[in-house]
């Protein structure tokens, strides 16, 4: 089992920065893929950023490429969101989510666990 809690959203201007952490519980942090995922009002989740178990492989949606960074620290059971050049179409609900599996990808069904998400609001 393992339990997630994100953390670092907050309300920013349009063109700012914010950087979100998901801490993960348990010894097999390390052998899970992991992926950010946001929801916004009115809308179907939709994937954001991927990281394979070793955080040799990142995969991003194309609205995000060249903005987002998402990074891991194995050691810290941590996974990152560094968000940059921020939009007001990426205000949602950002959500972490591990894959008991090495390579991290965009299908929410493939993922196994969930954290309870952090509010992002960018203003313009």
């Amino acid at each position: 089992q393992v339990q997630l809690e994100e953390s670092g959203g907050g309300l920013v201007q349009a063109g700012g920065s914010l950087r979100l952490s998901c801490a993960a519980s348990g010894r097999t942090f390390s052998n899970n893929a992991m992926g950010w995922f946001r929801q916004a009002p009115g809308k179907e989740r939709e994937f954001v950023a991927a990281i394979s178990r070793n955080g040799g492989s990142t995969y991003y949606a194309d609205s995000v490429k060249g903005r987002f960074t998402i990074s891991r620290d194995n050691a810290k059971n941590t996974v990152y969101l560094q968000m940059n050049s921020l939009k007001p179409e990426d205000t949602a609900v950002y959500y972490c989510a591990a894959a008991r599996t090495a390579w991290g990808n965009s299908v929410s069904s493939n993922y196994d666990y969930w954290g309870q998400g952090t509010q992002v609001t960018v203003s313009s």
